[in-house]
């Protein structure tokens, strides 16, 4: 699979990533075996680990030039497949279009020659609310979080953010904000970062759609104002393999 991005989307060189880190020592990903020897299990040994690619490591580090510091992303909670990568993707939608793959927790920004930057993401009661065509209409860095009136009903403790919560690593929306109007009118479905590592790849409890900060910064960066996106929510266009 291909790691190397296209110059138009501004990646790193993995030369460059690899000789930052040349001093780094090996660190390991957890959790991510397939299968294990039963005789070794059996003997209490423990399975081989796999090392976690420096190009990743520097990927996901800490970024503590924001406005609010970024931790590095403790990556040995994190499947791999969801790591930000380019991958093929077999679509009709122009380049530059977002796809968020509901079902399969992926968002594609689509590139050309049938590639597309891939991003895992987190879903949540919201992020199935709403499907179809629309636009980013604006972003925001280090937004405000404002609950819904029917969320505050539900969970009153919430009250005291009826005028809005500070931003910073604690606020729900996290380091970006991406807003999703259909036509003049807003979607109220947001594309936003999280600490949360653990709930990438998952359904959670509430929120639109999550990537992590450093991913959602990266987006962000990528996208300008009215990028066209695409919400599927039923079965998805399959990327090739």
């Amino acid at each position: 699979m291909k790691r190397t991005m296209p110059e138009t989307l501004a990646a790193p060189s993995r030369r460059a990533v690899l000789a930052g880190f040349a001093g780094l020592s090996a660190l390991t990903l957890a959790g991510c075996q397939t299968g294990r020897n039963p005789r070794i299990a059996q003997a209490g040994a423990v399975a081989p680990r796999r090392v976690i690619d420096p190009y990743y490591l520097q990927m996901y580090a800490a970024m503590p030039e924001e406005k609010y510091p970024v931790p590095a992303v403790d990556l040995s909670k994190l499947d791999p497949v969801y790591f930000r990568q380019v991958v093929p993707y077999r679509t009709t939608e122009r380049p530059g279009t977002l796809v968020v793959d509901t079902p399969n927790r992926f968002l594609y920004l689509v590139m050309e020659n049938g590639e597309a930057l891939r991003y895992g993401v987190g879903i949540g009661r919201a992020g199935f609310s709403w499907g179809g065509r629309a636009r980013i209409a604006y972003k925001r860095a280090w937004p405000r979080w404002t609950p819904p009136s029917e969320m505050i009903e539900r969970q009153p403790e919430l009250e005291k953010y009826r005028n809005g919560m500070e931003p910073g690593l604690e606020n729900p929306l996290g380091a970006r904000a991406l807003y999703i109007f259909e036509g003049g009118r807003d979607t109220l479905y947001r594309i936003h970062g999280t600490l949360e590592t653990w709930s990438i790849g998952r359904a959670v409890s509430s929120g639109c759609v999550r990537l992590l900060n450093q991913d959602v910064i990266d987006l962000a960066n990528r996208v300008p104002n009215d990028t066209p996106i695409t919400v599927i929510q039923g079965p998805s266009e399959a990327p090739a393999a």
